[in-house]
């Protein structure tokens, strides 16, 4: 039974430093599962999954679940794929390659739109965990988002999500999406050096990169994101962010292996709960923390707050989400949008029994 609720260009050694990081991922994920076979060989249930960043702090609970032996102790061999971002991550879901993503949920409901049924099974958070960080150069001019208007904005790519709540966050304080420059920066390396170098005045990135930038002493804080109160005061609720998402049809014809995937998360987020930044951080691949345990385990502790303890979509998350898209995006605010198709609590209710 479903239920709802109420709801351009960077220098090449920067590219090429952000497709190691990602490459460093993709080893991690499909080292993590060796031993594990395809389905019908009696060693597991096969299915891959798309990540928008695996190194990023808010899909983490993706990698861990796997670096727990969760996937192995519910009988699947998930195979954790990479990209740096999370439209990337839905194309490839939508076309096939992929039986899952982790991902913003509010791909959902652009997805809607263009006729594509795809629904949030596991609800990993309840804010977006993102952070608007402003150059050292550029901070005397940007103190609020007000003073978007001509500026170059980093995200990660053009319509991911951080292209959606930046441009959310400047309608709402009255700038145009055509008075600023989007520029996708990707996240990591190639985040910092589009700071660092000025091809960006401000950006919108996630821990650890973060924590890296605030480190290196490269930019200053402007809006943070990582925390519920966070949420609160940038778009007036709880703005369920990073989770597993599905094609719905794929969905009701595989219930069986979506509830042992469901399962496997919620005793991760359940573990998150319950342990340390430095006890989930020694868990993680070792290259994620680029060589600083310290400052990664204080990256994770920054954006703990975001994760839910359970996987459930919260209350008035979706029709947040949905306020925050009709602001800015046509095709969702001439659209009816049915937010109840857009995300199950089936799997995850029947995980905590």
């Amino acid at each position: 039974m479903r239920k709802s609720a109420r709801y351009t260009t960077l220098a090449a050694a920067g590219l090429l430093a952000l497709s190691s990081l990602t490459a460093c991922a993709n080893d991690a994920a499909s080292t993590a599962s060796a031993g594990s076979g395809s389905k019908g060989d009696g060693k597991g249930t096969k299915v891959k999954i798309m990540v928008g960043g695996l190194d990023k702090v808010i899909y983490l609970p993706a990698m861990l679940t796997q670096r727990l032996g969760y996937f192995d102790a519910e009988g699947l061999d998930v195979e954790l794929l990479s990209e740096p971002a999370g439209v990337q991550a839905e194309t490839a879901l939508v076309s096939g390659q992929v039986q899952g993503a982790v991902g913003f949920y509010d791909h959902t409901l652009d997805l809607q739109t263009k006729g594509k049924a795809v629904e949030s099974v596991v609800q990993f958070s309840q804010a977006p965990g993102e952070v608007e960080i402003v150059s050292n150069k550029a901070a005397g001019n940007i103190t609020s988002p007000k003073d978007f208007k001509g500026k170059k904005l980093g995200i990660t790519s053009l319509g991911s999500s951080t292209d959606f709540l930046t441009k959310y966050l400047a309608v709402k304080n009255g700038v145009k999406i055509n008075e600023f420059s989007p520029v996708a920066v990707g996240a990591g390396p190639t985040f910092i050096a589009a700071l660092q170098q000025g091809s960006i005045d401000a950006g919108m990135t996630t821990d650890p990169t973060v924590a890296n930038v605030l480190d290196k002493k490269l930019g200053k804080i402007l809006l943070d994101m990582r925390t519920p109160e966070g949420s609160q005061e940038a778009f007036g609720g709880p703005y369920p962010s990073s989770s597993l998402y599905m094609q719905t049809d794929w969905v009701n014809s595989h219930k069986d292996t979506v509830q042992k995937l469901a399962n496997a998360f919620v005793k991760t987020l359940t573990w998150m709960s319950t342990h340390s930044a430095d006890e989930i951080a020694a868990k993680m691949p070792a290259d994620y923390s680029q060589g600083d345990k310290a400052l990664y385990a204080e990256a994770i502790k920054s954006s703990l707050p975001m994760f839910t303890k359970d996987g459930v979509m919260p209350a008035d998350g979706p029709g947040t989400v949905e306020k925050v898209l009709k602001a800015f995006n046509p095709s969702i605010k001439n659209t009816k949008v049915d937010l109840s198709k857009t995300f199950t609590t089936e799997f995850v209710e029947k995980a905590a029994k």
